[in-house]
């Protein structure tokens, strides 16, 4: 599932709202492990949408 969410971020990486919609999605279907890969390649890969990246992993409960 994690490389399946990395494709698709990496699709929708040109729109700051379809990059936030798909990466909240993610939310939903990773494990906490997963998650934590992806916070770390998502801030590393997508410099530029940090601070969505923050603001999503922030909300998790």
């Amino acid at each position: 599932m994690l490389k399946f969410y990395k494709s698709i971020l990496e699709k929708v990486s040109f729109d700051a709202d379809l990059f936030k919609k798909e990466l909240r999605k993610s939310t939903k279907w990773l494990t906490k492990k997963e998650l934590s890969n992806l916070k770390i390649w998502t801030l590393s890969a997508f410099t530029q949408y940090k601070q969505i990246i923050t603001e999503v992993f922030d909300s998790i409960s």
